[in-house]
């Protein structure tokens, strides 16, 4: 019986330990942490990679990520018990009060704060807490109010580069806003993908959040355009600043026209596969970008 015990007791904190990662939606925390972790490392004032700091500001960058998660999923449980995929989640599921939720969401948005501000300085750990504001109270209710929600999400979305390079400089400067204005207009095509692939979810739900409110129409794939195109000047400033060399230079010019063309795909074939492509193109292209413009200054 003791056996027995043990084993339900296992079967029962693997399955709490499973929530909690469906709380934080991991996937989508790494990809923000990741785009702070580097925008730290990018600031003038960083010139030794501490591992230990790193692995700190990390930390802190899941914690207030996953607290912004976690209210996000409090407050959309009914929708997200609508959605095929988002019906499994914890507290839209029922396996987790919202009691519980609440009281994740508070302690760890609270601990990832006060890290950032004692182990780095408070304009970072005051910039955290705009971010979660924003996407826990003001873009999350607006998704069912208007497409706006869109551009109001964007700025949370960006804020991570500020956070980042707030930490490793101690205040804004040109490169921070570099950053923040790539990673901003990047998710405009990045995430009208991800809501023409789910847009039966989506309207189901009550979301309102592409640029047509008839849903994936011409308009819309003609906004994904505009934005990828905008990423091509924004991506040529690091090197006019000196912030990167020709080699990065180059590397983002031709990510830049490796988005276009795939937005360009989209607008003309009107598909799902073609905004799949879109979505996961744009995760490759963050990723190649900031990793380019970091391997310029390490070098």
């Amino acid at each position: 019986m003791n056996e027995m015990a043990k084993q339900v007791d296992a079967v029962s904190t693997n399955s709490k330990l499973r929530d909690y990662l469906l709380l934080v939606k991991p996937s989508l925390s790494i990809m923000v942490v990741f785009s702070s972790v580097i925008s730290y490392l990018l600031a003038p004032k960083v010139v030794e990679y501490d591992l230990g700091m790193i692995l700190l500001l990390f930390a802190a960058g899941m914690l207030v990520t996953g607290s912004a998660n976690a209210i996000n999923q409090v407050v959309e449980k009914d929708t997200d018990a609508l959605m095929a995929r988002t019906a499994n989640r914890p507290v839209a599921a029922g396996r987790m009060s919202v009691q519980e939720g609440w009281a994740f969401a508070i302690i760890s948005g609270a601990l990832g704060i006060f890290i950032l501000g004692n182990y780095f300085n408070w304009l970072s750990a005051a910039l955290a807490l705009l971010s979660l504001f924003m996407y826990a109270f003001m873009y999350t209710p607006l998704k069912k109010v208007s497409a706006v929600a869109v551009l109001m999400g964007a700025i949370p979305g960006a804020l991570p580069c500020l956070i980042g390079w707030a930490a490793g400089n101690d205040k804004l400067s040109t490169g921070a806003w570099v950053l923040f204005a790539l990673q901003f207009l990047w998710q405009f095509p990045h995430f009208w993908a991800i809501a023409w692939i789910a847009h039966k979810d989506y309207a189901k739900a009550g979301f309102r959040l592409m640029p047509s409110v008839q849903g994936p129409t011409k308009y819309t794939a003609l906004q994904t355009v505009i934005y990828s195109l905008l990423l091509v000047p924004v991506g040529v400033i690091p090197f006019l600043i000196e912030m990167s060399g020709r080699v990065s230079l180059v590397i983002v010019f031709l990510a830049n026209l490796f988005m276009v063309w795939r937005c360009i795909q989209l607008y003309r074939k009107m598909d799902v596969s073609s905004a799949r492509k879109v979505m996961f193109g744009s995760y490759i292209y963050l990723a190649v970008v900031l990793l380019a413009l970091l391997a310029d200054k390490v070098h």
